[in-house]
């Protein structure tokens, strides 16, 4: 029977650093991908681990997973600790501990960057994590960003959407989402996603989660920018 992901990053297997890293890490296998073994990385799995429903923590582990595996067909150089923490936390905007009165991209992305400040690292890699967090569901902008940025937007977009599916062979695919089953992932995502439709509309005007609203939130009504931009005070 497939665990719930939790017990595959304990057991894993470990190896040598990957020549991707910008400089020599310790690794360890997951699910037979190769992955930075820093007390960083560590305390970023336990932390989304700590917040994360089940089904939420297994996403973040794959989507994770997955843009590591592109980044090795890369072979472009790239700060695997980075990646990592904004791959594991990119979604920690849909918790408790980060809901507030923004986008919940931005929520998170602010979690996760006074996060890894707490445990020491620069202000220019903390930044570079809430970049990747803040637009990780708008692609079209943070593919064009650094690196670690494009490839955590990569792996989030197969494992969320499917795109890019065809980019990793299937065995490597099905072997991921073996040791980090999807629980009903596209039920309970859209759940957690209507739920922040309902309750702050004000804060899914200009993101993906407008769609949600619109196809399963009865009287949902977010704002306009065309309402805006025919509404502001000044005259023709």
């Amino acid at each position: 029977m497939a665990n719930s992901g939790t017990e595959a990053v304990t057991t894993s297997n470990r190896t040598t650093a990957t020549a991707n890293a910008p400089s020599p890490l310790p690794t360890r296998l997951v699910a037979g991908v190769p992955v930075p073994d820093t007390a960083l990385v560590t305390r970023a799995i336990e932390f989304a681990r700590a917040h994360c429903d089940p089904y939420l923590f297994n996403h973040v582990m794959r989507s994770w997973l997955f843009a590591a595996c592109i980044a090795q067909n890369k072979g472009e150089p790239y700060d695997a600790e980075v990646l990592a923490v904004s791959a594991l936390l990119h979604d920690i905007g849909l918790t408790p501990l980060a809901s507030g009165a923004l986008r919940f991209e931005v929520e998170g992305a602010n979690t996760a960057r006074a996060f890894v400040r707490e445990l020491g690292v620069d202000e220019r890699r903390s930044q570079l994590v809430w970049d990747s967090i803040a637009l990780n569901s708008t692609p079209s902008i943070c593919l064009h960003k650094e690196a670690e940025a494009a490839l955590c937007v990569l792996g989030v977009a197969l494992d969320w959407g499917g795109w890019g599916f065809d980019s990793l062979p299937a065995e490597q695919i099905a072997r991921i989402v073996a040791e980090f089953p999807r629980l009903q992932m596209k039920q309970r995502f859209t759940q957690a996603v209507c739920g922040i439709c309902e309750r702050h509309p004000e804060i899914t005007y200009d993101n993906f989660a407008r769609d949600f609203g619109e196809r399963f939130v009865p009287g949902y009504r977010a704002p306009s920018m065309v309402d805006a931009l025919q509404g502001a005070p000044f005259e023709e």
